[in-house]
């Protein structure tokens, strides 16, 4: 499996990432991003680019992936509908119409837990990834639409948002607690990354939005085929 991987940089890119690299089934990683990530493996290729509205000019690129993990997002705290609409719809709607015309291919959007899938919700945030997942959902490849709720950084990778940052160390310690009481809201990077491996791996079976439950039971699927964990 040939991998495209957007976020690369955020918490839930660099889980995805480590998954993929430790698979023996994925062949190849694309990790496009605006800066090197300072990683070395036979796997890895990087793609350093600073227009995510059009990736006309590195698109011979994306030629034979079998896979898009897009796992690119930002906070909607303190921006508007517009900047934000355009970092999440925009962005993710370029990357997935610069993919070849391949109905065989997968493409997995990182979304949320709360998403208004309706568009009229009176959450903003909710709203723009509603309209996001249903443009993806519409598209002639297999899109998997994954919604987690809390999730912990299981190998120490780290989010980009300084607040997230400063509160995870809290959150890594209660988390026991927080599973216990609230079990569909949580999951881990690492069981995103392998549900990401598992679904695409379906040839586009199954459920196609999938909640924290849902991602938790789709990893656990998952068959060591892989170097190590």
């Amino acid at each position: 499996m040939n991998v495209l991987l957007f976020g690369t940089s955020g918490m839930v890119g660099q889980g995805v990432l480590r998954e993929c690299l430790l698979d023996d089934r994925v062949a190849s990683v694309v990790a496009v991003g605006r800066a090197p990530l300072g990683l070395s493996d036979t796997k890895l290729r990087e793609i350093v680019h600073t227009d995510f509205t059009d990736f006309s000019a590195v698109a011979d690129e994306f030629a034979d992936v079998d896979a898009c993990f897009f796992c690119l997002g930002v906070t909607s705290a303190g921006k508007g509908e517009e900047e934000y609409r355009h970092i999440t719809y925009d962005f993710t709607l370029a990357a997935a119409r610069a993919l070849p015309d391949d109905p065989g291919l997968t493409f997995v959007y990182v979304s949320g837990e709360g998403t208004d899938s309706s568009e009229r919700g009176r959450q903003m945030w909710a709203r723009v990834k509603g309209r996001t997942e249903n443009a993806l959902l519409a598209m002639p490849f297999h899109a998997y639409m994954f919604r987690p709720g809390f999730i912990l950084a299981k190998h120490g990778e780290q989010s980009r948002t300084p607040a997230y940052r400063r509160l995870y160390p809290v959150f890594s310690v209660l988390y026991p607690l927080i599973r216990r009481l609230a079990p569909n809201k949580v999951t881990t990077t690492e069981n995103i990354g392998r549900a990401m491996l598992v679904v695409a791996g379906r040839g586009g079976g199954g459920e196609h939005i999938l909640r924290s439950p849902d991602i938790n039971r789709v990893a656990a699927t998952w068959t060591p085929g892989q170097s190590g964990s």
